[in-house]
C-alpha cells in the first residue's frame, strides 16, 4: 500500500510539473492527450457555457462569460499548486517519515500542513521533519515552491501583453467595418470614401494580426476564452469579418489588386482552421446562411453605386460560395463552442459604432458629414 501511494506521489509531481512547463514555458501546441490543463479547461468551460446557456443573451451572460477567461487561469495555477502540496504530503506520509508536530501526532493533515508551509517558504516551525529524508524533501519542496511561482508570475504579463495587442487591433476596426463589423460596411465604406487603395496596408496589417493571434492562441489557448472590452466584438468575429472582405475582394479584384487580399485571406484561413483544430472543435455546416442571395445582389448594387465594381458579376455567388466554403465550417464551430456571435456579411439595420455612443451622452452632431458617410445613417 505504502509503495503504491510513493509511486502515485511522485507521478503526480511529475504530471504537474510538466503540464505546468508546457503551459507556461513551451511556446508551442503540444500534441498528447493526457494533459491536466486540457482536462480542466474542458471540464471548467463545459460547466460554465451551460450556466451560461441558462441565462438569457444578452449583457448579463456575456458578463458571466467575460469572467471565465481570468477566473480558469486563477483556478489552474490553484490547481496545480494544490497537486503539489499535496504530492509531497502523500510522499512523505506513505514513507512515513518522521515529523516533530505540538502534540506529537503525525496524521496525514500535519504531513499536509507541513507540505503547504513548506511550498509557501512560511518557516512557522510548529511542524518540522526530522529524518534527513524528510529535510532533503522539505528543500527540494521550498526551492520547487518558488521557482513555481516566480514562474506563474512571469507567465502573467506575457499572457495580457498578448491580449493588449490583440485588442488594440480589434478596436480599430470599430470605425472602418461598423460595430460588430461585417464585410459590406468595410467594403461600403472604403468604396464611399474613393480610397480604395488603402485597403492593401490595411489588409497587410490584418494578415499580421491574424499570424500573431495564432502565434499567441497556441501557445496560450487560454486567450481564446479571453472576451473582447465590447460585447459586440470578439477576435472571432473580426477574424471572420476579414475573411469575408477578402473573399470579396478576390473576385471583386484582379492580378495584382486582389494579391494582398489573397494572401490575409490564407493567413486568415490557416488561424481558423488552426485554433479549431487546437481547441478540438471539428467543423459543423452553419445553421443558416449569412448571407442569402437577395443580399448578395444587394451588396452588389450598394457597392456599384459606391464605385466599387466586382468583375465576372455573372459567377460571383459560385466563386463567394467556394470560397465561404472554406473557412465557414471552422468559424461556425468556434462560434458554437466559445459562444461568440458570428459578424453578419451585410447588416440589416445601420447602427451606431461603439466610438459613437457612450453612456451619458447621445450621438455626436454632424456624424453624418465625416468623410465617406451616409447623410442621416449612424455609421461611415
Amino acid at each position: 500500500m505504502w509503495l503504491l501511494a510513493t509511486l502515485a506521489a511522485v507521478a503526480l509531481i511529475g504530471w504537474v510539473l510538466v503540464d505546468s512547463f508546457e503551459t507556461v514555458v513551451v511556446p508551442r501546441r503540444v500534441m498528447h492527450r493526457f494533459r491536466f490543463a486540457r482536462l480542466f479547461y474542458y471540464a471548467a468551460w463545459s460547466t460554465w457555457r451551460r450556466l451560461a446557456l441558462c441565462l438569457k443573451s444578452g449583457k448579463r451572460r456575456e458578463a458571466l462569460l467575460s469572467w471565465f477567461g481570468p477566473l480558469s487561469l486563477l483556478g489552474l495555477f490553484a490547481s496545480w499548486v494544490l497537486g503539489l502540496i499535496f504530492s509531497y504530503a502523500l510522499l512523505q506520509w506513505s514513507l512515513g517519515l518522521e515529523i516533530h508536530t505540538p502534540d506529537g501526532s503525525a496524521s496525514f493533515f500535519n504531513y499536509f500542513y507541513l507540505s503547504g508551509v513548506t511550498f509557501f517558504t512560511l518557516g512557522y516551525g510548529d511542524v518540522v521533519p526530522v529524518t534527513t529524508l524528510g529535510r532533503v524533501l522539505a528543500v527540494c519542496e521550498a526551492g520547487m515552491g518558488i521557482g513555481f511561482l516566480a514562474a506563474i508570475i512571469s507567465y502573467l504579463p506575457v499572457l495580457f501583453q498578448a491580449f493588449s495587442r490583440r485588442e488594440a487591433t480589434i478596436a480599430l476596426l470599430d470605425a472602418r467595418a461598423g460595430s460588430p463589423p461585417s464585410a459590406g460596411q468595410f467594403l461600403l465604406r472604403l468604396a464611399r470614401s474613393g480610397s480604395m487603395a488603402t485597403a492593401d496596408p490595411f489588409l497587410a496589417e490584418w494578415e499580421r494580426w491574424s499570424a500573431e493571434l495564432l502565434e499567441s492562441h497556441l501557445s496560450f489557448p487560454t486567450l481564446s476564452f479571453y472576451r473582447s472590452q465590447h460585447d459586440n466584438q470578439s477576435w472571432l468575429s473580426a477574424l471572420t469579418c476579414i475573411l469575408d472582405s477578402c473573399s470579396f475582394l478576390i473576385i471583386g479584384t484582379k492580378g495584382s489588386e486582389a494579391y494582398q487580399a489573397q494572401l490575409t485571406f490564407a493567413m486568415a484561413r490557416h488561424t481558423a482552421v488552426d485554433l479549431a483544430l487546437v481547441l478540438k472543435v471539428p467543423p459543423v455546416s452553419p445553421d443558416d446562411c449569412r448571407l442569402p442571395r437577395e443580399q448578395v445582389a444587394a451588396l452588389r448594387e450598394q457597392l456599384h453605386e459606391a464605385g466599387f465594381h466586382l468583375h465576372d458579376e455573372a459567377d460571383l455567388d459560385e466563386k463567394l460560395t467556394e470560397l465561404r466554403a472554406m473557412y465557414e465550417p471552422f468559424v461556425e464551430a468556434l462560434s458554437r463552442r466559445l459562444l461568440f456571435a458570428l459578424p453578419p456579411i451585410l447588416p440589416h439595420d445601420a447602427s451606431v459604432d461603439n466610438w459613437q455612443r457612450s453612456a451619458s451622452q447621445p450621438r455626436p452632431p454632424g456624424i453624418g458629414n465625416l468623410p465617406g458617410a451616409e447623410e442621416g445613417e449612424g455609421h461611415f
